[in-house]
């Protein structure tokens, strides 16, 4: 009687843990869905060699892709120590090792297990296109020298190569019209969507020496070399680009100089965008180092000159028009200076770079209608020197070349490029959008994820929390069932 009872207690114990058990694997594999686990996060380095500096950014964005491109973001920015490479070109040794603290920087954020496969990119943009043009053998130096030090790194090194201005200009309207959404956003929903149709920004770009403009025409692009083609985001675009080489900041003002040096019959040279009061001695040989510089250097070059501004805003404007060549576009349409092609500018356009800093300095940035920017800029210009000085009294070297920029930026855009009173108002100057600087970098780092593999998300699997409750009762439950099981078969009284 004693064993058949045992034996009744024990087979509904087993029975119950088995039936409890099996309960538990089926909550387990038939309430389980799958999900995708969060992908893991790409990198990528790009250095813009500059005329003026070198900066670099770093990148990041997730594995998986939108439409073939990835959705980044800007993680790093940093400047490196020193003038840009062009400038190491009687020692290109130094060029290389003052890339090193921006790259230590960015090697200390990206995680190591990401280091090889991370890719790394320098860019250099007119600076170096000067010096190719100048002598192209310490050009070469220079890239192998910066080559070197890159490479030595553990990241994926992609090469150092010389930047075509149009890509530069193209590639800076990609970067402002993916900062501000107008090439992919993030819905509401959760999902990135493409815009619905809203004309894309323009870019004005103005660096240290060339300047790019680059925007969407209201008709098409007659000039075919001045049309770039892209796809991003699974969406076709093509815009109007145009660089002009010698045009930046740094080469308008020695070349400026260099034509009033060239008109002046004595070694006093007066100077109208200099403000009243402001003299200084130089060299002239210097002038001529420039391949933008196209007279002939004087019979004594080492001849120092003295320089006296005169602060003439009128007599400024009239020197600057002479460093463009407007007769070449008479009886032309679509004409912008020195004979070059451009469509009649349209929309909305922002302008970074030097136009941003020159502007930003003259408190300028904040949409004022073209007449208070024309009298701003022409009150500061008459200005006497002291009294700039003593209004800026942190050190500033560009302090005395604001009035010429200014009125250089007036007349590039009113004269040149064809903004009108109408269509200034369209303009906006930034340095950055949505916390990201403005260049071209970005937009070639959105390119260069077209060309880098996808990863596809990790598949997993995820249950409700009322589904998951229940296997870990059931769970708990069969494992109470078979210990009880195992201990009375072990201390029930043997009869």
């Amino acid at each position: 009687m004693g064993l058949t009872w045992k034996k009744g207690v024990l087979t509904a114990l087993l029975g119950a843990a088995a039936a409890s058990g099996l309960t538990t694997l089926i909550l387990i594999l038939v309430e389980a869905t799958s999900v995708l686990l969060p992908t893991d996060t790409k990198f990528g380095i790009v250095f813009d060699a500059g005329s003026s500096h070198t900066s670099l950014f770093v990148y990041q964005w997730p594995a998986d892709k939108e439409n073939n491109t990835g959705v980044v973001s800007q993680a790093l920015a940093c400047q490196a120590k020193g003038p840009g490479i062009s400038s190491y070109a009687s020692n290109p040794a130094q060029a290389g090792e003052s890339l090193k603290g921006c790259l230590e920087e960015a090697l200390m954020l990206v995680p190591k297990a990401r280091h090889q496969e991370t890719p790394m990119f320098l860019g250099a943009t007119a600076g170096m296109r000067l010096l190719s043009q100048k002598n192209s053998s310490q050009a070469e130096d220079i890239f192998a020298a910066v080559s070197r030090v890159l490479g030595q790194s553990p990241l994926d090194f992609w090469g150092a190569e010389l930047l075509a201005g149009q890509d530069e200009g193209a590639l800076g309207w990609i970067t402002i019209n993916y900062v501000l959404g107008l090439l992919v956003k993030y819905s509401f929903s959760g999902e990135w969507v493409q815009p619905l149709e809203e004309t894309p920004v323009g870019a004005l770009d103005m660096g240290g020496a060339s300047t790019q403009i680059t925007f969407v025409p209201d008709g098409p692009i007659l000039d075919k070399s001045a049309q770039a083609t892209f796809r991003l985001y699974g969406s076709e675009h093509s815009v109007y680009t145009h660089s002009y080489l010698c045009f930046g900041r740094d080469q308008m003002l020695t070349r400026l100089l260099a034509r009033l040096v060239q008109s002046s019959l004595t070694p006093l040279v007066r100077h109208p965008c200099y403000h009243s009061g402001y003299w200084a001695t130089l060299s002239p040989a210097a002038l001529y180092e420039s391949p933008c510089v196209r007279a002939t250097p004087p019979p004594d070059p080492a001849q120092n000159l003295t320089v006296e501004g005169t602060g003439n805003p009128g007599a400024c404007i009239s020197a600057i028009r002479g460093l463009f060549n407007f007769s070449s576009c008479q009886g032309r349409g679509h004409c912008a200076f020195d004979g070059v092609y451009q469509p009649p500018v349209r929309g909305r356009f922002y302008a970074f770079s030097n136009f941003y800093y020159t502007f930003h300095f003259l408190n300028l940035t904040s949409k004022q209608p073209l007449a208070a920017v024309n009298a701003t800029v022409w009150e500061f210009c008459q200005r006497p020197w002291k009294q700039v000085e003593a209004s800026s009294p942190r050190q500033d070297r560009w302090l005395r070349d604001y009035c010429a920029s200014g009125l250089y930026i007036l007349t590039l855009l009113l004269e040149g490029y064809g903004f009108s009173e109408e269509t200034w108002s369209g303009i906006e100057f930034h340095k950055q959008a949505g916390g990201t600087d403005i260049g071209w970098t970005l937009g070639y780092m959105l390119n260069l994820t077209s060309m880098i593999p996808a990863e596809v998300p990790a598949q997993g699997r995820a249950e409700s929390y009322g589904v998951w409750a229940a296997g870990v009762v059931f769970a708990a439950l069969t494992l109470v069932v078979t210990v009880g099981a195992a201990a009375a078969h072990l201390l029930w009284p043997q009869g």
